[in-house]
């Protein structure tokens, strides 16, 4: 199995649920506006994936904070809300995680359709079949703490700055992601842990 470390940002029946593809549509480039989103504390975002990252769920929340209906995320890669803001690394760390079979913890902001962008606090696990056999991905993500998100900004833009040094994806990842390393490591043992470190969702 082969996953890119940015086809999940982040990180899928009637409107809230299907598992039928979505077809026949194309996608167009969203531009940030800048605008910031917010939703309930108590609410949460929920999407689950194939294992190619495909979409094959997303509640209503989901729906209604990226300004998206069903038919158009059903059958689409999850990339379709990542934010160009967002550090390939983090994804690269998610993806590394969740496929070999355990959970993690991050800090992501997703782009809206409509160029809004959303902060998330996103707990992905991975999804098992009758068998045992991993399945895909499932993702809830809350409202963080705005506190947590003001100290996670200053790290995320060193790493979008270490990946623009870097003509391709794949050197741009790998430097980015020893450069995680580095910084949190001031913080704590990992980023799971610095997740947690720099305070954690709101009501917790």
């Amino acid at each position: 199995m082969h996953l890119d470390a940015t086809t999940m940002t982040g990180a899928p029946p009637s409107r809230g649920g299907s598992s039928a593809p979505a077809r026949g549509r194309t996608r167009t480039a969203v531009r940030p506006t800048g605008v910031e989103r917010d939703f309930g504390q108590d609410e949460l975002i929920v999407s689950k994936t194939d294992l190619r990252g495909i979409i094959t769920y997303a509640n209503d929340v989901f729906l209604r904070v990226g300004a998206y209906s069903l038919d158009e995320v059903v059958g689409q890669p999850h990339n379709l809300i990542r934010h160009p803001e967002m550090p390939r690394a983090v994804f690269k760390l998610l993806w590394d995680t969740v496929s070999s079979g355990q959970e993690l913890f991050a800090y992501i902001v997703n782009l809206s359709a409509d160029g809004a962008h959303y902060w998330v606090l996103a707990h992905v696990t991975p999804s098992y079949d009758a068998r045992g056999t991993l399945s895909g991905y499932h993702s809830n993500r809350r409202r963080p703490d705005p506190r947590a998100v003001a100290q996670v900004r200053p790290l995320y833009a060193r790493l979008l700055e270490e990946e623009a040094r870097h003509s391709s994806a794949r050197a741009a990842v790998e430097a980015s992601s020893a450069l995680m390393g580095e910084l949190v490591a001031g913080q704590a043992a990992d980023y799971e842990r610095y997740v947690w470190s720099v305070i954690g969702p709101e009501g917790s």
